[in-house]
């Protein structure tokens, strides 16, 4: 879902800024994206962060003066409070809508972390250490980046409308609020510094889009191709099919792009996705121990039950689960006057699918291998081979290593032995250096060339 939000949103700020076809904007910002991953692969990943950075912080900031000072906006301070040409920006949160709140707030918060673009970027660093710093600078960088945008819909919301050549009826009114920061850089700033701003929305939405068609693809020909059906396959294969994806992911995200209308929508529906099936099965993963693939795969029917149960707005599906606090009301579309009824789930039904999604996972992965290690199953129909293992001898669980059942800890080997198996599963360059001097003198003394020898 992740990779149809570049691509729309490119497209509507190009089309906003430029003033030509959505469609045909979305297909050009499409095309440029699929071109330059398809030729720089990793490097246009990186790259594009790079400037990335650079565009937003220049750019945005050098809007912000020029539409502040534009006639047209009064005073934000003051509009936060009070109506002048529009209500106020300022909005609060009503006490029925306090577990919704919370249920969001969740979902952005745990729901951004397991996204493949995040990870991409982190087992690409130089270094642990180096990955665990840029992931906490990349906290307070968010903070800081979000600034010129929340200013910017300040400004939008504090603006009186009918003195621009936008016209009289506010972006809001004419459900167009999601496009209001190309909107504030086209009608409250000089063309100059409308073309500074679009490059720092292109280059931002150009990072996440080769990052997410690349790691879509990269995902597809090692997880899907080659361990599904392709296990001989070469890495130039591998490559090749990488290459082909990019261009099928793309060609999806384009076709996506145009059938739907909201980038937020989009853009919220992919958050709320990886946090309900995605989140649990990364938090089992890594810190539950004894969770296997048939908890993994009941925990995903869970989730997904769950929250599809619950309905989704923005792609018109009604629910079939109703929770506890729903709701029915009644939206007008101020530009056809249509009216459209759809139901409201005031229970953090999102979290709970969530939380119930992990248990799911322990809770089965404990009940199969107690039926397949009792006996009470055959081992034959362990098909997964996710209890009994018929393919390895060894199975690495962190730092235990465990042969045919007897549970050894690293600690607990040789010297040598313990130093060759953290060279095997650790990258060199994260060791101590006495650690790796220590390998390279053991493997060439004489005494563990002769132990080799026999």
């Amino acid at each position: 879902m992740y990779v149809f939000v570049p691509s729309l949103t490119s497209g509507a700020t190009l089309s906003v800024i430029v003033d030509i076809n959505i469609k045909m904007s979305v297909v050009i910002s499409a095309l440029i994206a699929i071109f330059y991953t398809l030729v720089g692969g990793l490097y246009s990943v990186a790259y594009t962060d790079v400037v990335q950075l650079f565009c937003i912080f220049v750019g945005l900031w050098i809007s912000i003066p020029f539409a502040l000072s534009n006639p047209a906006v009064s005073d934000i301070t003051v509009t936060a409070v009070k109506e002048v040409y529009q209500s106020p920006w300022r909005g609060s949160v009503r006490s029925v809508d306090t577990w919704v709140w919370i249920d969001n707030f969740c979902l952005l918060m745990f729901g951004g972390i397991p996204w493949q673009v995040y990870f991409q970027r982190v087992l690409s660093a130089s270094s642990a250490t180096y990955a665990q710093v840029l992931s906490f600078l990349a906290a307070f960088g968010c903070l800081v980046m979000a600034v010129p945008s929340v200013l910017i819909g300040a400004i939008g919301a504090s603006t009186d409308w009918n003195q621009t050549t936008y016209g009289a009826v506010p972006p809001r009114i004419k459900d167009e609020a999601d496009m209001i920061l190309p909107i504030v850089l086209q009608h409250l700033c000089p063309p100059f510094v409308s073309f500074f701003g679009l490059g720092a929305v292109s280059a931002a939405v150009m990072s996440s889009a080769d990052s997410s068609i690349l790691s879509a693809s990269s995902m597809f020909a090692r997880n899907i191709y080659q361990l599904a059906f392709r296990q001989s396959a070469s890495d130039r294969e591998i490559v090749w099919v990488m290459r082909i994806t990019i261009f099928v992911f793309g060609g999806l995200a384009t076709v996506m792009a145009l059938l739907t209308g909201s980038v937020y929508g989009l853009w919220y529906l992919s958050s709320d996705l990886v946090y309900v099936i995605i989140f649990p099965q990364l938090i089992s993963v890594l810190f539950v121990k004894g969770t296997n693939t048939y908890g993994s795969v009941a925990a995903y029917l869970f989730g997904m039950v769950l929250r599809i149960g619950g309905g989704e707005p923005y792609l018109k599906l009604p629910p079939f689960i109703y929770y506890p606090g729903w709701t029915t009301e009644i939206k007008k579309h101020h530009m056809t006057g249509e009216l459209e009824e759809f139901v409201v789930q005031k229970f953090p039904f999102k979290t709970v699918s969530m939380v119930a999604s992990f248990l799911g996972n322990v809770a089965f992965s404990h009940l199969a291998k107690y039926l397949f290690e009792s006996g009470k199953i055959s081992h034959k129909y362990d098909f997964l081979d996710a209890v009994v293992s018929k393919d390895s001898g060894e199975i690495m669980d962190k730092t235990t290593l465990v042969v045919r059942g007897n549970n050894i800890g690293l600690s607990e080997m040789k010297p040598r032995l313990s130093v060759t198996l953290a060279a095997a599963f650790t990258r060199r360059d994260t060791l101590p250096a006495e650690t790796v001097e220590e390998e390279e003198e053991d493997s060439s003394s004489p005494d563990s060339s002769h132990h080799d020898e026999e």
